[in-house]
């Protein structure tokens, strides 16, 4: 995710900018030594300035500011504990119920964790607290990267249209916030966000004609540009395969200096205008390379400085690393913060680290962290356990930021200056090492999307695996898969797990039945002992099937979560569907369908573990 990029200021005479990176690495050492101190000087500010606030007050903290009170009194909590309270803000009731300080606005989740659509409370001054963890990544960054200030970014980002709540109060995805705000639109000059992106091409609620434009300015700076990027490795992938259905008419206007009458927002004209001259030499190059029959490496090929590509590819997102290696040549995959719709949270200090190992490092000033143990069912391959409500022993389980342990698993709970007290974000994570005495943590996985048919819960990054392994079997066809999800199908007896997959063929060969049986198969076996109990032994579960969909099936999906009111930007494909409009849209587009032809192993001595759910 991109720091926020500049006005178009030319530099101050005074600007020194060895020196502005010298002062952020030092904050970052500064809060990360004395991390457990911040963190009490931050609750301590939150408690104290909303000492007055409904929800507080009800629950008896009667203006006490200290640790042990604050978790004696107060509940850790979930969404659904305070909707009432969010019900009413949005409603129009003003009084301090959450917060001291006035709602702004509310930030909608992406509407693809869980699948449900929540709003976030959030003040005014967040803005600034966003823009201090974007303004620590270029020179964290810089460190392992020099030369970045010479350059430009090309990044691919969006916004949505908002709503606004029965009281008045904006809802919008955390992103279009930013977007939208002077933090972003005015920010004072800086090197290091210099992109080829005009704000008024971000900013255009179109997205076909904001893709479109962005692209334009991309290709038409090309060798100007050091690092490519969008907000999700799956949002990058998908500016590729808009560049590879629409080139023609991108290089019709850098050919000829005009813009295509698709392009009708106004504002977008005139900014791409302020960029595009007639090229025919540039757009001769660029139509020579997009004729070529293999797309292998096209990143580097088109933009031929690109060091590096800044998407983030940790979680689920991971799936689509093969791709992205593809298009960039190798490029590094950098993932430079960890931020949510609830808080922004922390950035990662090794940019250049494998993507499998990327970690994040909190920052002590952003929230107020605690984190919840979290065990696994049955060792590394099992479901993560993580119980919706919490018993009085298991909420005082909870330990603070410098008290976690390394390799254990936590789910986060954060108390923010917005309005959130011990609330459970969802996340699982794991400590994977610490900066100074700050832990840095690896993002596993979203809590609760599992599948499940019978005593079988299976969640999405045992279902990742299972199928990295499975698609094993499409490579010797020139085939990889571009897109999956998966389904609880509990119309059949016994219900079954059915997986959509599409496809990208690159090959000539057609791919057998029994290939694709042979990968069911391989996921049923990748899958917990309870599965495969279940499969074998209870007959539970019926054989897995793999549904082939149609290309560009996952494009339609998600235009209809978009219809739906999902933000372009922040859209995931969701690893597991439930909603029936939507396995409707999936079948209807299936081409073919394949089941595992027989049980996967399982021995009786993991019988236990179905015990225990």
């Amino acid at each position: 995710m991109p720091e926020a990029p500049k006005n178009t200021l030319k530099p101050t005479t005074d600007y020194n900018l060895e020196l502005k990176n010298k002062k952020t690495l030092q904050f970052i050492e500064d809060v990360t030594s004395n991390a457990d101190e911040v963190q009490k000087k931050v609750l301590e500010e939150i408690l104290s300035r909303n000492a007055h606030v409904e929800y507080l007050q009800t629950r008896g903290l009667n203006g006490h500011t200290d640790r042990e009170t604050f978790k004696k009194t107060m509940p850790v909590i979930t969404y659904e504990d305070i909707q009432p309270h969010i019900d009413r803000i949005a409603n129009g009731d003003t009084s301090p119920i959450l917060s001291s300080n006035p709602i702004s606005e509310f930030l909608t989740s992406s509407g693809t964790s869980g699948g449900e659509r929540k709003l976030m409370p959030t003040i005014e001054e967040e803005l600034g607290r966003r823009s201090l963890l974007y303004s620590l990544l270029m020179p964290v960054m810089s460190q392992f990267v020099p030369g970045l200030d010479k350059g430009k970014g090309m990044y691919f980002l969006f916004i949505k249209s908002e709503a606004k709540t029965p009281g008045g109060l904006v809802a919008r995805p955390v992103l279009t916030s930013y977007y939208k705000s002077t933090h972003f639109k005015d920010r004072p000059y800086d090197p290091y966000t210099n992109y080829t992106s005009p704000n008024e091409t971000i900013l255009c609620p179109d997205s076909y004609q904001s893709m479109y434009s962005q692209m334009l300015c991309g290709l038409c700076q090309h060798k100007e540009v050091l690092r490519v990027g969008a907000v999700f490795a799956s949002g990058f992938i998908r500016a590729v395969k808009f560049l590879e259905k629409h080139w023609r008419l991108l290089c019709n206007d850098i050919r000829t200096g005009t813009i295509d009458s698709q392009i009708t927002d106004q504002s977008v004209r005139e900014a791409v205008m302020k960029i595009l001259k007639p090229d025919p030499k540039l757009a001769d190059f660029i139509e020579a390379e997009c004729c070529k029959d293999s797309w292998q490496g096209i990143i580097t090929r088109l933009w031929p400085n690109t060091k590096y590509v800044d998407v983030i590819v940790t979680g689920t997102m991971s799936q689509y690393i093969p791709t992205l290696d593809y298009y960039s040549n190798g490029l590094p995959l950098v993932c430079t913060m960890y931020a949510s719709s609830e808080c922004y949270f922390g950035v990662n200090l090794n940019p250049l680290c494998k993507p499998s190992e990327v970690s994040y490092t909190l920052v002590p000033t952003m929230a107020y962290f605690e984190f919840l143990p979290v065990q696994r069912n049955n060792g590394v391959t099992s479901s993560i356990s993580v119980p919706k409500t919490l018993n009085e022993k298991e909420q005082q389980e909870l330990v603070d930021l410098v008290d976690v342990k390394l390799g254990q698993e936590y789910e986060l709970v954060v108390t923010t200056y917005s309005g959130l007290y011990r609330y459970r974000v969802g996340d699982v994570l794991r400590v994977a090492g610490f900066k100074n005495n700050a832990p840095q943590f690896n993002f596993i996985c979203r809590k609760n999307v599992v599948l499940c048919i019978d005593s079988d819960k299976t969640d999405e990054v045992e279902l990742q695996n299972a199928v990295k392994n499975a698609v094993n079997h499409l490579l010797p066809f020139g085939a990889t898969l571009a897109e999956y999800t998966s389904y609880a199908d509990t119309t059949t007896i016994p219900g079954h797990y059915v997986l959509y997959w599409e496809l990208s063929l690159n090959g000539n060969t057609p791919i057998p039945p029994s290939v694709f049986e042979d990968c069911c198969l391989t996921i049923e076996e990748s899958l917990n002992s309870v599965y495969r109990q279940g499969r074998v032994c209870d007959k539970s579960i019926g054989p897995l099937e793999i549904k082939v969909v149609e290309p560009g099936t996952f494009d339609k999906l998600m235009d209809y979560a978009i219809s739906l009111g999902a933000s372009i930007n922040q859209y995931k494909t969701p690893r597991c569907v439930k909603f029936a409009p939507i396995v409707e849209l999936l079948n209807s587009r299936a081409v073919s369908s394949y089941f595992s032809p027989k049980c996967p192993k399982w021995f009786p001595g993991h019988k236990q573990w179905s015990n225990n759910n």
